[in-house]
């Protein structure tokens, strides 16, 4: 640097500032002059290092670009005192904007509020973060919103809205689930947690707004959703927004528009009424603890409707709804509640290479040869699916019908199945809505179908009309019809009637591949009704009894050898007769043919809540 440096200001301005004083010594970079210009600071800062030997400006002064400001003399390295001014601060100090939010963020963790906390485990429940946690991997939650509030501010001093309203009662983010085995791109996922312990989990004007974020986001970026919906619904307490009905909310609408286009999944852990109990309503699957409550209004609300008073516990128990079908599993504890809904999501988000199968040959004995004699369905899906990758939903909704996700060879499929220990495998009203739903699940978000037959028919009989079969079962017609994935079918023993026809998607050739196994039989009903509907007028002509019941079965025997898979087989009604052993494999076979098959449905498939 020449003696008499002198620098200019780059841009014309007001000076506001000056932190070097004649006789200070300044590295390159430190700021001299402070020039400000549209209501921002510029510093002009020394490009190396020298003393100040002449100020030209004083604070005030309106400059123009190319105008002196300061003249600097050379100094040799390590001389002079050095004087220093940063603009950011030197370090020693934490910058007080920092310290603010350090300080805002402490606020969020679960250590800064002991009592709340210690409340909820007392109750032997979570609380909303350590579930979020649970769900996401390690390290990987995102928060949004984390600095939001009650919307109280006219009723509530704001240090007291920070200090116990955090998040506004509402924990919203984007984390992984298996990114360990599916990588960072396929395991994005978003998380809402209601949190219990603020404002008892209800609604509030802030988190309505925080939650339609996330939903925008979820349908912007196709993200798989989970909801801890436990809460009491709206809260009445906000004060900050002008507005009078609340009808405008948007947050039910973004969240239903979310069906069928990602997975949604809801845990209910303790009392979920109201808006909370809507959102659940709408998801994929609920998932729910025993303690857990569900239910259109809380305690206040019936009361206020003159309907009397009651307890909370005695409002939708999770027992009740499993049997109802609003819940669809039904689990031990929150912690059992966070595996599930990962096991859940993990179907959704692609094929996996880590799986291993069990023995096939024990299928070969698995139904037994004795047509009469009941056998355990879910011990066959076990054994033919990955090991460990069953879970079966709605189980006591409808017991007679297995509804379950399942893998065979790592990759994610749908399973139906009859259980032949329940009404003989016979479909009823219950077991056609849940089949109706599980197809519909399956095509809105592609998972291929596999149905494991064994059905003598739809059920019969005065009583089942009485529960509108002709419109329920009609449902199962309709999913079939227009289901979009590919659907391959096993017969396992019995698969008559117009039941067995809407287990297999319409018709024995609707599905990519229709296979018997060696204990198959089919027909267009129950035998035995065939034969004494079909051959009453000859059966009616024989006098004696016992040669009546002789002719009878005989052509009951000879109707079994017609309706055996090995016959169909021959009219080439069906593909194949399997080895059961080798069951697994025709699957995989058949869906991977079926791998390019177009999607063919209408745009804007949702998931039916029902």
């Amino acid at each position: 640097m020449a003696a008499g440096t002198v620098v200019v200001s780059p841009v014309g301005g007001t000076v506001t500032a000056i932190p070097a004083a004649v006789g200070t010594t300044v590295d390159a970079g430190e700021a001299l002059v402070f020039v400000e210009i549209m209501k921002m600071e510029q510093h002009v800062a020394a490009d190396a290092r020298g003393e100040v030997a002449e100020l030209l400006v004083a604070v005030g002064d309106v400059v123009e670009a190319g105008d002196p400001l300061v003249r600097l003399v050379p100094v040799a390295d390590g001389a002079g005192d050095g004087g220093r001014l940063a603009t950011g601060g030197d370090g020693a100090e934490e910058r007080s904007d920092l310290a603010t939010l350090r300080a805002r963020r402490a606020k969020l963790t679960d250590e800064a509020r002991p009592a709340a906390v210690a409340k909820r485990h007392d109750r032997g429940y979570r609380t909303a973060r350590e579930n979020v946690a649970a769900v996401v991997d390690e390290g990987s939650f995102v928060e949004y919103g984390g600095l939001a509030i009650a919307a109280q501010r006219q009723r509530r001093s704001l240090e007291e809205l920070v200090d116990t309203t955090p998040a506004d009662g509402l924990i919203t983010g984007i984390g992984t689930v298996h990114a360990d085995r599916l990588g960072p791109e396929r395991s994005r996922v978003a998380v809402l947690a209601y949190d219990y312990t603020v404002l008892a989990g209800t609604q509030g004007m802030t988190n309505h707004r925080k939650l339609d974020r996330i939903l925008e986001l979820c349908e912007e970026l196709s993200l798989p959703l989970v909801i801890f919906a436990e809460g009491g619904g709206g809260r009445p307490g906000d004060t900050d927004a002008l507005g009078a009905s609340w009808l405008d909310v948007t947050s039910f609408r973004a969240f239903a528009r979310l069906s069928g286009r990602v997975p949604l999944v809801a845990v209910v852990q303790g009392r979920c009424f109201a808006g909370n109990a809507a959102l659940a309503g709408c998801a994929d699957v609920v998932i729910a603890t025993p303690d857990a409550r569900l239910g259109m209004a809380g305690p206040a609300m019936i009361e206020g409707g003159g309907l009397g008073k009651v307890d909370p516990d005695d409002i939708g128990p999770a027992s009740m709804h499993a049997g109802t079908g609003a819940v669809d599993v039904v689990v031990a504890d929150e912690t059992e509640a966070a595996e599930v809904a990962r096991r859940y999501l993990g179907y959704f988000l692609g094929p996996v290479d880590d799986w291993t199968v069990a023995d096939q040959e024990p299928l070969r004995t698995a139904v037994p040869e004795n047509r009469k004699r009941v056998y355990d369905v879910r011990a066959v899906l076990e054994r033919l699916a990955d090991e460990g990758s069953v879970l079966e939903l709605r189980r006591g909704a409808a017991p007679g019908m297995v509804t379950a996700l399942a893998r065979i060879e790592g990759r994610a499929v749908g399973v139906l199945a009859n259980d032949p220990s329940h009404l003989g495998g016979a479909i009823d009203a219950a077991g056609a809505d849940s089949a109706a739903r599980f197809l519909g699940l399956c095509d809105a978000h592609r998972l291929p179908v596999v149905v494991l037959c064994d059905t003598p028919g739809f059920m019969v009989g005065p009583e089942a009309e009485e529960e509108a079969g002709v419109r329920r079962f009609g449902r199962l017609f309709l999913a079939g019809a227009n289901l979009t994935v590919p659907l391959v079918a096993v017969v396992l023993r019995k698969a008559y009637g117009l039941g067995a026809q809407a287990m297999l998607g319409g018709h024995l050739r609707a599905p990519v591949a229709t296979f018997g196994w060696p204990t198959s039989e089919l027909g267009p009903m129950g035998l035995e009704g065939a034969v004494r509907l079909g051959f009453r007028r000859e059966l009616d002509a024989v006098e004696d009894p016992d040669e009546r019941a002789e002719r009878e079965q005989q052509l009951i025997d000879l109707a079994y050898l017609n309706a055996s898979g090995f016959n169909v087989a021959t009219f080439a009604e069906i593909d194949d007769v399997l080895d059961p052993a080798e069951t697994r494999d025709r699957i995989v076979a058949s869906l991977a043919a079926a791998a390019s098959r177009t999607r063919r449905g209408r745009p804007g498939s949702y998931v039916p809540a029902w």
